[in-house]
């Protein structure tokens, strides 16, 4: 059995994306994930925040998730929403330097499929506070994409963010959907979105992009593994390719 090793480079307060992963990837015992944490414990525009996303701690827990000879390593976070998509480019292009492995994140792989899929319009739910999701919208709007419905919590605690119940999480894509958006997307790797996908899809139509979702998406193609055997967790994994 060829094994297909996938690195994720984590946020120290993040407490359900690896759980999450590891539910997503039960059924495919040959493809395991493996995770790298550096400190990340508040979302703002605070100079404290910012620094937090320096590259050297990145780039640091990326070495060592090399050596389990992993085939692709994720930025398994969101923080180019606002710091501006180059910021993850250039993480991914210094980590294949050290490395030699090939890279990704949540939103890059995110944009890509909103690239593939032709979506013009997203209706976007996260936890983050006003200042941060405003951010996100503004660099959407110049790629292009324009944010037709959002909901966040207001929260800037990074730990805090996983107490947010599936049902929440899934009311707030109910309330973004009825703009019409091309695609729902949950921004945020600390909140339990990729669950309910299917409910979502089902009673809308429209597609949900889970952020947790999409980084298993990117790293799975990179590693030439085919995403759609992933089951039960949304349209992405079915018809995106």
């Amino acid at each position: 059995m060829r094994r297909t090793r996938i690195g994720m480079l984590t946020p120290s307060s993040n407490t359900v994306l690896e759980p999450m992963t590891a539910a997503m990837l039960s059924a495919l015992p040959d493809v395991t994930a493996h995770f790298g944490r550096f400190r990340v414990v508040e979302i703002s525009l605070r100079e404290a925040a910012l620094g937090q996303f320096e590259m050297e701690p990145m780039l640091a827990a990326a070495e060592l998730l090399a050596d389990a000879h992993v085939g692709s390593i994720a930025w398994n976070g969101t923080s180019a929403g606002w710091l501006g998509f180059e910021r993850d480019r250039a993480l991914c292009a210094a980590i294949e330097a050290r490395t030699g492995i090939e890279a990704t994140s949540a939103i890059l792989a995110l944009n890509e499929i909103l690239a593939l899929t032709g979506a013009k319009t997203i209706g976007l739910v996260s936890p983050y506070i006003d200042e941060v999701q405003d951010r996100i919208i503004a660099n959407y709007a110049k790629i292009g994409i324009a944010c037709v419905a959002d909901r966040r919590l207001g929260i800037s605690e990074n730990y805090a963010f996983a107490n947010s119940t599936e049902a929440e999480v899934a009311d707030l894509c109910r309330d973004v959907a009825t703009a019409g958006p091309d695609a729902i997307v949950i921004y945020c790797t600390n909140m339990r979105g990729a669950p309910i996908a299917e409910t979502i899809e089902a009673e809308t139509g429209i597609p949900v992009y889970d952020t947790v979702a999409t980084s298993i998406w990117g790293t799975m193609r990179q590693c030439g593994a085919d995403p759609a055997r992933i089951e039960g967790w949304g349209r992405l994994f079915r018809t995106v390719s």
